[in-house]
C-alpha cells in the first residue's frame, strides 16, 4: 500500500512554516538563541555565564568564548562519566564518536533527548518535506527506507545507561517504533558492529524488499550496493529495487561517487538529495534540483554564527549572526545547539551563495584533512603513524602527502603516500603496512573503515625522487621561506601534479 498521500499534508504544513521563516531569519534565530539560554540557565555553564540575565545576542557573545573541543574535553567527560546539569539539563546518555582532535584519540559529542527530538529527527523529517515538494509524484511510502548505519563502541568504561557509538547506531537505537514498518534493516542487523558479518547480512535483509529510498554515506552505501548487485547477478540496482526514487546522502563529499552510482542505477527514476547532518546537529538540505547549495534549517534546536575563514587563526575573530552574513564569503561555522555545545567550533567551513532564504555550501574543513571515506584522517594522525614506522623501520622520512584515490572498476578506494626519504627503509610493504598499523592506533574512524577492507583498502605507497618536493614548491612559487608541503589533501589535484615531478 502506497502511503504517501496520507502523510504528504503533515510534510506540507512543515514545509508552509519553513516558506514564512525565510523573510525572518532574523527574528527565527534571535528565538532559538533566547530558547536554548533559558532552557540551560540552571546548568553549570548556564551559572557561569548568567544565562538567566541573557537576553540578546549581544549579551550572550559578550559573555560567551568561542570553543573548541578541547575546551570542552573534560566537561563533556564529565557528562559521559554520568554528571548531570553540566552542559545541559539532566543527564546525558548518548554521545557520538569521531575522530579530529589533536588531544586524544576521539571526541564525544553529546547526543541529549532534546538533540534527537528536535534537531536530528526533526531534521530527517525536513529533508523529507523538501523531498516530496521537489518531487510531486513521488511514492516514496509505498516501501521501505534502506537506512545504512555504524555501531555501538565498547572500548569505554561507561555508567549504567550511558551510550557511546556512532551517531547513526544511536538515531537507530531511539527511532519511533512505527518507523520500523518503512525501514530496512531490523535494529539488530543495523547496530552490528563487525562488518565482515553486517554487510552480507544487509545484502540478505535489503534484497527482497520493495526500497524506494536509501540514507547514508556514499562510499558506504556503494560498496553495499556493489555487493547486493554481484548477488543478484545485475548491473542496474534498478533491477533489484525497480521502485528506488531516491538517495539522501551526507557525511562526505557526493561528487566523487555521482558517476559511478549513474553507472549502476536507472537515472529516469532516481534523485540524489544532499544533506548536511553531522554528529553535532542536523543543519541543511538541498531545496532545488538545479542547485547543489543546501538550505540552512533554522528553528530545529541550532544557532548559528559565522566567522570569516581569514580570522580562523586570530585571537580575536569578527563572528556575525545569521542575520549578517554576506552572500560569496566563506565562513567558518560556529553554532550553539541543544546538545549543549555552546559557540562551538565544529571545523567546518561553509560558503554562504544567497540570502532569503540563506543556502551554504561546505566548503572544507579548517585543516588540512581526508575524509573521502568517512574516516576523519587529521594531519596529526598522520604526522604520528609516519613518524612511529619510520621509527620501527629505521626509516628516515624528509617529506610526504597523502591523497585518496577512489574505487573504480579496476581498484578499491584507499589512501594514496607520496614519500621521500632520507634513509629509506629495507622493506617498503612492510613500511607502509606499519603506517597503516598506526594510523589505526591514533584514528578511530580510520580503524573502522579499515575493517576487514570492506570500505577502505590497504594504502600504497610511491617512493618519491629526491628533491621531489622541492621541486613541485618551486613550480607553485613557494619554495623559500614560506615553503610548505600540503601534508593531506580531500582530491587529488596537489598528489597528481606531484606525481608529474617523479616520472
Amino acid at each position: 500500500m502506497n502511503f504517501t498521500p496520507l502523510v504528504k499534508g503533515y510534510f506540507r504544513n512543515r514545509l508552509l512554516d519553513q516558506t514564512r521563516f525565510i523573510e525572518h531569519a532574523d527574528a527565527v534565530q534571535q528565538g532559538e538563541l533566547v530558547r536554548l539560554v533559558e532552557t540551560a540557565a540552571l546548568t553549570q555553564i548556564g551559572r557561569k555565564y548568567d544565562f538567566s540575565t541573557c537576553r540578546t545576542y549581544e549579551d550572550f557573545a559578550s559573555r560567551v568564548p568561542l570553543y573548541r573541543y578541547e575546551d570542552l574535553r573534560s566537561l563533556i567527560m564529565r557528562m559521559v562519566d554520568g554528571e548531570a546539569g553540566v552542559l545541559w539539563p539532566g543527564r546525558t546518555l548518548n554521545f557520538a564518536q569521531s575522530s579530529g582532535t589533536s588531544d586524544g584519540r576521539s571526541k564525544y559529542i553529546p547526543i541529549t533527548r532534546e538533540a534527537l527530538r528536535r534537531n536530528h529527527y526533526q531534521g530527517a523529517s525536513d529533508v523529507v518535506a523538501h523531498y516530496l515538494n521537489l518531487n510531486p509524484d513521488s511514492r516514496l511510502f509505498g516501501g521501505k527506507a534502506f537506512i545504512l548505519g555504524g555501531s555501538f563502541a565498547n572500548e569505554l568504561h561507561l555508567k549504567r545507561g550511558v551510550q557511546v557509538g556512532d551517531l547513526s547506531a544511536t538515531l537507530i537505537q531511539n527511532i519511533n517504533p512505527l518507523a520500523n514498518l518503512f525501514r530496512v534493516p531490523s535494529k539488530q542487523v543495523a547496530l552490528m558492529a563487525d562488518w565482515s558479518e553486517k554487510l552480507p547480512a544487509l545484502v540478505d535483509a535489503s534484497i527482497g524488499e520493495n526500497i524506494t529510498n536509501l540514507s547514508g554515506v556514499p562510499s558506504w552505501f556503494l560498496t553495499v550496493i556493489k555487493r547486493v548487485l554481484e548477488r543478484t547477478g545485475k548491473s542496474c540496482i534498478h533491477e533489484v529495487w525497480p521502485n528506488l526514487e531516491v538517495f539522501f546522502h551526507g557525511g562526505i563529499a557526493f561528487a566523487p561517487y555521482r558517476a559511478q552510482y549513474e553507472a549502476i542505477c536507472d537515472m529516469g527514476k532516481m534523485h540524489f538529495l544532499d544533506t548536511y547532518n553531522a554528529s553535532e546537529g542536523f543543519f541543511a538540505v538541498q531545496t532545488d534540483w538545479d542547485d547543489t547549495a543546501m538550505m540552512l534549517l533554522l528553528d530545529i534546536g541550532v544557532f548559528y554564527e559565522f566567522l570569516p575563514i581569514e580570522q580562523a587563526d586570530s585571537t580575536e575573530p569578527d563572528v556575525y549572526p545569521i542575520w549578517e552574513v554576506q552572500p560569496g564569503r566563506t565562513y567558518e561555522l560556529i553554532i550553539t545547539a541543544c546538545n549543549g555545545l555552546w559557540r562551538y567550533r565544529i571545523g567546518d567551513t561553509v560558503t554562504v551563495t544567497q540570502l532569503n532564504p540563506v543556502k551554504i555550501k561546505i566548503a572544507g574543513r579548517t585543516k588540512a584533512y581526508i575524509n573521502a571515506f568517512g574516516e576523519e584522517v587529521m594531519v596529526h594522525n598522520t604526522d604520528d603513524a609516519i613518524t612511529a614506522a619510520a621509527r620501527e623501520a629505521g626509516a628516515e622520512v624528509l617529506n610526504y602527502t597523502v591523497a585518496p584515490v577512489f574505487a573504480d572498476d579496476h581498484q578499491s578506494g584507499h589512501h594514496q603516500w607520496l614519500v621521500e626519504f632520507a634513509v629509506e627503509p629495507s622493506d617498503m610493504k612492510q613500511f607502509i603496512t606499519l603506517v597503516d598499523r598506526h594510523l589505526q592506533d591514533v584514528n578511530s574512524d580510520y580503524q573502522a573503515k579499515r575493517a576487514g577492507s570492506i570500505f577502505l583498502a590497504p594504502p600504497t605507497l610511491v617512493v618519491a625522487r629526491e628533491g621531489l618536493f622541492d621541486r613541485w614548491l618551486a613550480s607553485t612559487g613557494k619554495l623559500g621561506g614560506q615553503r610548505k608541503v600540503p601534508r593531506l589533501c580531500n582530491d587529488r589535484h596537489i598528489i597528481d601534479q606531484m606525481l608529474v615531478f617523479n616520472t
